[in-house]
């Protein structure tokens, strides 16, 4: 085979060019990348000028990455990427709780509380009790289970958005199950908000005709020994933005009932996580 450029042979004459001696996971990965590309450019005809659209699309998702945002991880959520490398890394059996994206809200340290505490410090938002168990498959209880929640608060904004505004663990908190497996927290019935979408990412989703909305949901990250982590989230049954959540993280496992509830409480949302064992 000839080492030189053609159309026809795009793809053999630049896989051909890896070394001998780089790792084989990188060359399986590298290859299957420039076959998809190529066969991507050749599908659609790839135009010259629509090549210069991408480079400066791709160019100003860069610069507009910082500290506080990450524009490409937008670009990857949006186009179900992100949701399918973790389903990818996440099959698990039937019955067992399905993972979905982590987000980029999720701030360590949260403060550790008893259950049936409250995780609201700015008190807005409609109330709503939380509770459930954390099983196995074979739904026995798992005692020592911790579970990670947050969500936004009524305005749509999680507390690290408005570090002036919110209080700082604002709609966050941790809880350690007992023998029981029973968890019990309160906090507010979320809302849906958008993404941002004043960058490349959203300018994209207005061509093509999507909108930027998540629907309603609560996070958990649930870990204990010997099983394998759930990052979650539990959404708001009838929230218009279900089928269309912007970033694709909805499972239909996931929609959780939001009951009214009464009382000193709003709503009421009873759900159960189910853990596999790792090993």
């Amino acid at each position: 085979m000839s080492g030189y450029f053609t159309e026809k042979s795009s793809t053999d004459t630049v896989n051909a060019r890896i070394g001998d001696d780089v790792s084989p996971r990188l060359r399986e990965v590298m290859e299957s990348l420039v076959r998809h590309l190529h066969a991507f450019a050749k599908d659609v005809n790839l135009t010259q000028e629509e090549w210069e659209v991408a480079i400066d699309f791709l160019t100003r998702t860069g610069r507009m990455c910082s500290e506080e945002r990450q524009e490409f991880i937008l670009l990857s959520d949006v186009l179900g990427f992100s949701m399918l490398v973790d389903a990818i890394n996440n099959r698990r059996p039937a019955g067992a709780t399905e993972n979905t994206v982590l987000g980029p809200f999720h701030v360590g340290g949260a403060p550790e509380r008893a259950m049936g505490d409250t995780i609201v410090q700015d008190g807005k938002g409609e109330s709503c009790l939380y509770e459930g168990r954390v099983l196995d498959l074979d739904g026995n209880p798992i005692e020592g289970a911790r579970i990670d929640v947050w969500c936004d608060n009524a305005d749509g904004f999680y507390s690290v958005q408005q570090p002036d505004l919110q209080p700082k663990w604002n709609n966050r908190g941790v809880f350690t199950t007992a023998a029981d497996g029973l968890y019990s927290f309160r906090g507010i019935k979320p809302v849906s908000y958008p993404i941002p979408d004043d960058g490349p990412v959203g300018k994209m989703l207005a061509a093509l005709g999507r909108h930027p909305f998540r629907p309603a949901h609560m996070h958990f990250m649930i870990t204990a020994p010997g099983f394998e982590t759930i990052v979650t989230h539990t959404f708001v049954d009838g929230d218009p933005y279900l089928a269309s959540d912007a970033v694709f993280g909805v499972k239909e496992s996931l929609i959780a009932e939001f009951k009214p509830h009464g009382g000193d409480t709003d709503w009421h949302c009873a759900f159960d996580f189910v853990m596999v064992q790792t090993g």
